[in-house]
Protein backbone atom coordinates (compact mmCIF):
# COMPACT_ATOMS: atom_id res chain seq x y z
CA UNK A 1 0.00 0.00 0.00
CA UNK A 2 1.40 3.36 -1.00
CA UNK A 3 1.20 6.23 1.47
CA UNK A 4 0.68 8.55 -1.49
CA UNK A 5 1.03 12.29 -1.36
CA UNK A 6 -0.60 13.94 1.57
CA UNK A 7 0.16 12.07 4.79
CA UNK A 8 3.43 13.97 5.13
CA UNK A 9 1.48 17.24 5.09
CA UNK A 10 -0.84 16.03 7.86
CA UNK A 11 1.86 15.35 10.49
CA UNK A 12 1.16 17.36 13.67
CA UNK A 13 -2.38 18.12 12.47
CA UNK A 14 -5.69 16.76 13.76
CA UNK A 15 -7.06 14.00 11.53
CA UNK A 16 -10.01 11.65 11.48
CA UNK A 17 -9.47 7.97 10.72
CA UNK A 18 -12.21 5.54 9.72
CA UNK A 19 -11.15 1.96 10.35
CA UNK A 20 -12.23 -1.16 8.47
CA UNK A 21 -14.46 -2.14 11.40
CA UNK A 22 -16.32 1.21 11.25
CA UNK A 23 -14.65 3.06 14.11
CA UNK A 24 -14.02 6.83 13.89
CA UNK A 25 -10.83 7.85 15.69
CA UNK A 26 -9.76 11.49 15.91
CA UNK A 27 -6.30 12.61 17.00
CA UNK A 28 -3.09 14.43 16.14
CA UNK A 29 -1.00 12.56 13.57
CA UNK A 30 2.50 12.15 15.01
CA UNK A 31 3.94 9.70 12.51
CA UNK A 32 3.46 6.91 10.00
CA UNK A 33 5.53 4.31 8.17
CA UNK A 34 5.71 2.63 4.76
CA UNK A 35 2.89 0.23 5.73
CA UNK A 36 0.68 3.24 6.63
CA UNK A 37 0.69 2.30 10.30
CA UNK A 38 -0.09 5.59 12.01
CA UNK A 39 0.58 7.06 15.44
CA UNK A 40 -2.06 9.39 16.89
CA UNK A 41 -1.63 11.51 20.00
CA UNK A 42 -4.41 13.09 22.10
CA UNK A 43 -6.82 10.72 20.38
CA UNK A 44 -10.38 9.72 21.09
CA UNK A 45 -12.95 7.46 19.46
CA UNK A 46 -16.29 8.92 18.50
CA UNK A 47 -19.13 6.45 19.02
CA UNK A 48 -22.30 7.35 17.14
CA UNK A 49 -25.84 6.37 18.12
CA UNK A 50 -29.35 7.12 16.86
CA UNK A 51 -30.66 7.34 20.45
CA UNK A 52 -28.12 9.57 22.20
CA UNK A 53 -25.36 12.03 21.40
CA UNK A 54 -21.88 11.10 20.27
CA UNK A 55 -19.76 9.53 23.00
CA UNK A 56 -16.06 10.35 22.98
CA UNK A 57 -13.86 7.63 24.45
CA UNK A 58 -10.39 8.90 25.38
CA UNK A 59 -7.60 6.76 23.86
CA UNK A 60 -4.54 9.01 24.33
CA UNK A 61 -1.46 7.88 22.38
CA UNK A 62 -2.77 5.32 19.89
CA UNK A 63 -1.36 3.23 17.03
CA UNK A 64 -3.55 2.06 14.16
CA UNK A 65 -2.28 -0.67 11.84
CA UNK A 66 -2.24 0.36 8.20
CA UNK A 67 -4.19 -2.70 7.08
CA UNK A 68 -7.06 -1.61 9.36
CA UNK A 69 -7.39 1.91 7.89
CA UNK A 70 -10.12 2.71 5.36
CA UNK A 71 -10.04 6.52 5.25
CA UNK A 72 -7.76 9.23 6.61
CA UNK A 73 -8.97 12.81 6.46
CA UNK A 74 -7.90 16.21 7.66
CA UNK A 75 -10.21 17.63 10.34
CA UNK A 76 -11.30 21.27 10.22
CA UNK A 77 -10.68 22.07 13.90
CA UNK A 78 -12.69 25.31 13.86
CA UNK A 79 -15.74 23.63 12.33
CA UNK A 80 -15.34 20.61 14.63
CA UNK A 81 -15.17 22.85 17.73
CA UNK A 82 -18.51 24.41 16.76
CA UNK A 83 -20.32 21.05 16.56
CA UNK A 84 -22.56 20.12 19.49
CA UNK A 85 -21.78 16.39 19.56
CA UNK A 86 -24.27 15.84 22.40
CA UNK A 87 -27.10 16.65 19.98
CA UNK A 88 -25.72 14.81 16.96
CA UNK A 89 -27.43 11.51 16.10
CA UNK A 90 -26.24 9.04 13.49
CA UNK A 91 -26.17 5.35 12.73
CA UNK A 92 -22.84 3.71 13.59
CA UNK A 93 -20.74 2.94 10.52
CA UNK A 94 -20.83 -0.61 9.24
CA UNK A 95 -17.58 -2.52 8.67
CA UNK A 96 -15.88 -2.03 5.32
CA UNK A 97 -16.09 -5.08 3.07
CA UNK A 98 -13.24 -5.53 0.59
Amino acid sequence: MSTGPGLETLVDQTISVITNDGRNIVGVLRGFDQATNIILDESHERVYSTKEGVQQLVLGLYIIRGDNISVVGELDEELDANLDLSKLRAHPLKPVIH
